[in-house]
């Protein structure tokens, strides 16, 4: 149980990573702070419920396309998420492409290195306690 919630938080966070990040290097990506959180759970919840369905569709009607599945989830999320409420902007088809872009590895990225940041936090934490005492 504890496993499963750090690693919804971990998505989570990595996740709202990858939106910051996209919003901080592409301009026609907005994001406004009082909308945020619930963008991030949107765009979580949406990349769970949809990235197996997509991997699914491409490895059964076109295997080639197997290794975008993940570009094709991110685009889907982000869209839904824009469509949400006004919280959330991304303006001309350029910006779009680079903003899945820009979300996807951000994610994968995040979603690879939190796990070894938290780990080492803890250990830092653990061996502060223990020289404490």
């Amino acid at each position: 149980m504890i496993r499963m919630l750090i690693r919804a938080a971990v998505f989570l966070a990595s996740a709202a990573i990858g939106i910051l990040v996209a919003s901080a290097l592409l301009d026609d990506v907005r994001i406004k702070v009082s909308g945020f959180f619930a963008v991030v759970v949107i765009y979580s919840v949406l990349q769970l419920v949809i990235t197996p369905f997509v991997m699914k569709m491409a490895a059964r009607h076109a295997s080639a396309f197997l290794g975008g599945s993940g570009l094709v989830a991110t685009f889907i999320a982000l869209l839904v998420a824009v469509a949400w409420g006004d919280a959330l902007s991304i303006s001309g088809i350029g910006t779009w492409i680079a903003a899945t872009v820009v979300v996807w590895l951000t994610t994968a990225l995040a979603t690879l290195l939190l796990p070894f940041l938290l780990a080492k936090a803890g250990v830092k934490a653990a061996a502060a306690r223990s020289d404490a005492t």
